[in-house]
């Protein structure tokens, strides 16, 4: 069965992924080191890890599996989680699989170079409302094909 994981912390499309996950009958599980208030829906399970650095994205690679499902935007996450055999989506859509989260590892941790040498001074565009479209299409199409 599949189940879809939401990488909780700092995620802008929740609520989206939950309108998404009913229609298609999948457990969510929303994983935070931190309480979040989720919806009273039998199908929405608040999962509270213990606070420390990656526990919550631990507690997420643990548990993926194929045909699962996990949102979240963060690269080293996306990265053991597909190799577990799951998909990864971030929160503007783009998917990560195993043709694109190598690609997307290396282009971070280029960033990050350039970032510690002073060549790049900005950060990620803005979240916009195109993004939250797109991760909605995203996730539709992927919870689609993952419940098959």
């Amino acid at each position: 069965m599949t189940i879809l994981y939401i990488d909780a912390d700092a995620c802008p499309v929740k609520d989206e992924a939950y309108a998404v996950a009913a229609r298609f009958g999948v457990p969510v599980k929303v994983v935070s080191n931190s309480f979040l208030r989720v919806p009273r829906d039998p199908g929405i399970e608040f999962v509270l890890v213990p606070g420390g650095l990656d526990v919550a994205d631990d507690w997420i690679a643990e548990r993926a599996a194929p045909g699962d499902v996990v949102v979240t935007a963060d690269i080293p996450l996306a990265d053991r989680c597909v190799k577990a055999g799951a998909v990864a989506i971030a929160p503007n859509g783009k998917v990560f699989d195993a043709a694109s989260v190598g690609m997307a590892l290396a282009v971070r941790d280029l960033m990050s170079d350039l970032r510690e040498a002073g060549a790049v001074t900005g950060g990620p565009k803005p979240f916009a409302p195109k993004d939250r479209s797109a991760f909605r299409a995203a996730l539709d199409r992927e919870l689609r094909r993952a419940t098959r």
